[in-house]
Order: structure tokens, then C-alpha cells, then sequence
């Protein structure tokens, strides 16, 4: 057990810096196209409008991926070649 080899060592770093610019746009983007999706939708229902569930009951989701596909991006761009 004391032969092993060392682990090899990955130069690609998740940082401080990386995790929280990740997570700071994921919020606003997520925030920003849930919101106005949600805020149109809801105004397309109140005007009698049914349709507008179409944009309100995915707005949620819809957030969230966004911030999924940012945090897939990241991990692409960390993996080693």
C-alpha cells in the first residue's frame, strides 16, 4: 500500500471567486426570467386571458434550469482535456 502512486493532480480549480459569480448570476438570471414570466403571465390570467397559465405555472422551473445550465458550463469548462 505504501507503493501507490500519487493521485494525479487536476490544475483546474473550482474557486472562491468562480462559485460565487456562479451563484450571483444564477439568482439574477433565475429572478429576472422566473419574475417577468410569472408577472406576465399572471397579468394575461387576471385579464381573462387562460393562456397565461402557459407562462405562469413554468416560471419556477424554468428559473432554475438556467442556473443548472450555468453550473453545467462551469464544470465543462473545469474538466481536464
Amino acid at each position: 500500500m505504501s507503493n501507490r502512486d500519487p493521485l494525479a493532480y487536476c490544475r483546474a480549480m473550482i474557486t472562491r471567486e468562480e462559485i460565487l459569480v456562479l451563484g450571483l448570476t444564477a439568482g439574477v438570471v433565475g429572478s429576472l426570467v422566473g419574475g417577468l414570466m410569472l408577472g406576465i403571465g399572471l397579468g394575461l390570467v387576471i385579464g381573462g386571458q387562460h393562456l397565461g397559465w402557459l407562462l405562469v405555472l413554468p416560471a419556477a422551473p424554468v428559473a432554475g434550469m438556467l442556473g443548472y445550465l450555468l453550473a453545467r458550463k462551469l464544470a465543462k469548462r473545469l474538466t481536464p482535456p
